[in-house]
């Protein structure tokens, strides 16, 4: 595979499912750099030779440094469907993370109130009553301990900014590689964080999809048997 080539999992008339690499933008941002969302016009646009822009709608994000499987509409109606579904509850997403300790407990529901400061772009566990509060809820279950880092299955049931990143980091697990958030326990090198389900109904048809992609090979990865599930 060529670098900057566009990695497919699914493709129909209204919907293109995708592989995000890690450290690219989901979409255009202040940096310039290529993004996944331009990347999918420019397919669509040459595999079907369409003239000027070609459409194609972003109904969920992932961080800059997270990878994983996420979908895109490619008609305007598929995308208000899918992004009503989404503000609806109705997509799964589950990740896998490589933490810096492990929990206490084995398993568990994380929930947090954050709040996001703008000028720096960080996020930070906060009261209820802070302004700009927001609920951030997910659930987890450690499958994997070793070497004093712990591999986590992760249902992501809110999609806040930096939400995991965030929460695991307040419970002194931070995720693997995250300088910004890892603190004294922070790891150099690229984040152990990868969305590896996406669980949707599909906008056109009804049918119940799932799309999962294994987290990249190498460290900390290679040091736990992740099994997609």
């Amino acid at each position: 595979m060529q670098e900057n080539e566009l990695v497919i999992l699914h493709e129909d008339n209204h919907i293109l499912v995708v592989l995000k690499p890690q450290n690219e933008p989901c979409c255009p941002d202040a940096t310039g750099d290529i993004n996944t969302l331009d990347r999918v016009k420019s397919y669509i646009k040459t595999a079907y030779g369409k003239a000027g822009n070609a459409y194609a709608g972003l109904i969920h994000r992932l961080d800059r440094p997270t990878g994983g499987v996420m979908v895109f509409a490619k008609t305007s109606k598929a995308a208000a469907r899918l992004s009503e579904q989404l503000k609806n509850k109705g997509f799964s997403k589950r990740y896998y993370a490589v933490l810096c300790g492990v929990p206490s407990k084995k398993k568990g529901l994380l929930e947090n109130y954050l709040r996001k400061n703008s000028v720096n772009n960080c996020v930070y566990v906060c009261t209820p009553a802070e302004e700009g509060a927001k609920l951030a809820s997910l659930e987890y279950e450690i499958t994997d301990s070793r070497d004093g880092l712990a591999l986590a299955d992760i249902n992501l049931l809110t999609g806040r900014t930096h939400q995991i990143r965030v929460q695991f980091s307040a419970l002194n697990c931070p995720v693997y590689g995250d300088m910004r958030y890892g603190g004294e326990k922070a790891v150099k090198g690229k984040l152990a964080l990868w969305a590896y389900s996406l669980s949707f109904t599909h906008p056109v048809t009804g049918d119940k999809l799932r799309f999962m992609a294994e987290p990249p090979e190498g460290s900390p990865w290679d040091k736990f048997a992740v099994k997609l599930k």
